[in-house]
């Protein structure tokens, strides 16, 4: 279909397997199709297109919204049942509990003319909370044409593979699609298709090929970069539009343009200003860092231990091990500073990065930093974790079995003051950069 080809891009493939799927509308379809792939790689826009395109009857659903077993089921029976009495105007609200009254529903709903002799899809998207429900609920849904004896597709669209859905009991296998990242030509072909009609196609290209330029590296996903493309594109014209350059003049324009472009890298994914504070922070020429966000540390909300666990972790990341003793023991005898100093260690340990610590020298720095004795409970362990999953910390593995994990702090000295200010620490004088 020239008319659906136009619509969605650089996924011929994916939507050519589809459209073999469905059929003709009269003929019964695959009972399940498991689509996956990254988030922002096309899942959801083209199931919703090509079920438009062709007037499929369908049910979308969102399984974030519906986070429990009845709300799920009762939105699926009452959009069918919407869909099956749209030209009487029905609008009785269907209630359901279990999964065997849905099925018993399921049949009633679907005895209507416009939905009995055609296929019926369901599309559940983020199906990955299916997983915390019901154990019966996804068996279920992958057997639902056998249970009801109707015509009728579930679809399934999540960004974690099939193998981590099948239930050890074993169930009915969907058939499975994959959606692959697009690569920088698709995402070039795809935001050079949103061009403003202003601009000429050319001008707009050129833009979209210096953004993939500088973010690709590291940003891949689609609406990211979309947003990015909208948001910057008025710096980009701005030398066009006060006459300062013309269109082909690249090379002016990327001089406007890059410095902006940079500010942006700082905020990528994480959306901690809008677009009105961004279109002020560029005429303004300000840093993005000034803004209160999240990048800016301006709040920084840890459990208690977790304050001094982190702050541990910074002097043993950047302090050498030799210098324990000298900070961290109350009578460690007379040191001097010239026996510290050796002509391979005159470059800062700043400048050289995080080096990895043992778990035992983390908790020994622990006890000592901290005023009141702290017992090595499940509940430390459980906050070093904890500061792991957020990516304060980064376990690098085992050196041996007899020295156990190793770990690196991640975090800059800025953020480590802004904690130690919190609990009334003098952090400064435990760095040996700055003796």
């Amino acid at each position: 279909m020239p008319h659906l080809e136009s619509m969605v891009l650089c996924r011929e493939a994916q939507v050519s397997t589809l459209q073999s799927l469905f059929g003709e509308r009269h003929h019964f379809s695959f009972p399940s199709i498991f689509i996956y792939g990254h988030t922002a790689s096309g899942k959801t826009y083209v199931t919703q297109t090509l079920l438009r395109t062709l007037e499929l009857p369908h049910v979308f659903v969102n399984c974030v919204e519906c986070f429990t077993l009845r709300l799920l089921l009762e939105q699926i029976l009452n959009k069918l049942s919407h869909l099956s009495s749209s030209e009487e105007g029905c609008s009785t609200e269907i209630t359901c509990e279990t999964f065997n009254d849905f099925v018993r529903l399921f049949k009633q709903v679907t005895k209507a003319e416009n939905l009995k002799n055609q296929t019926v899809y369901i599309v559940l998207d983020k199906a990955d909370y299916l997983r915390d429900m019901e154990a019966n609920l996804l068996p279920g849904f992958l057997r639902l044409q056998e249970l009801t004896g109707r015509n009728v597709t579930v679809l399934f669209l999540s960004e974690i593979i099939w193998e981590k859905f099948r239930p050890n009991t074993g169930c009915f296998e969907p058939f499975v699609l994959y959606f692959p990242d697009y690569s920088i030509g698709n995402l070039q072909k795809i935001l050079c298709h949103d061009h403003p009609p202003e601009y000429s196609a050319d001008f707009y290209a050129a833009y979209i090929n210096i953004l993939l330029g500088v973010f690709y590296t590291v940003c891949r996903d689609l609406k990211e970069l979309r947003h990015l493309a909208v948001l910057n594109f008025p710096k980009y014209c701005e030398p066009v539009i006060k006459g300062e350059a013309s269109e082909r003049d690249t090379r002016k324009l990327w001089k406007n343009i890059e410095p902006h472009l940079k500010k942006a890298m700082q905020t990528v994914y994480l959306r901690e200003i809008s677009s009105s504070q961004w279109e002020k922070l560029q005429k303004d020429d300000t840093d993005p860092g000034q803004l209160k966000g999240l990048s800016a540390y301006t709040h920084v909300e840890l459990p208690y231990y977790s304050k001094f666990i982190l702050i541990a972790a910074y002097l043993a990341s950047y302090n050498p091990a030799r210098t324990d003793k000298r900070f961290f023991l109350k009578h460690h005898g007379k040191i001097k500073k010239t026996n510290f100093l050796k002509k391979h260690e005159k470059t800062s340990n700043h400048l050289l990065g995080p080096k990895p610590f043992p778990l035992d020298r983390l908790l020994a720095i622990l006890y000592s930093i901290v005023d009141s004795r702290v017992a090595p409970t499940a509940n430390i362990f459980s906050q070093i974790t904890s500061l792991v999953t957020l990516q304060l910390l980064t376990l690098v593995g085992h050196d041996d079995q007899l020295d156990g994990p190793k770990y690196k702090c991640t975090v800059s000295l800025d953020f480590i003051r802004a904690i130690a200010r919190t609990v009334n620490f003098d952090i400064i004088k435990y760095l040996y950069d700055f003796l």
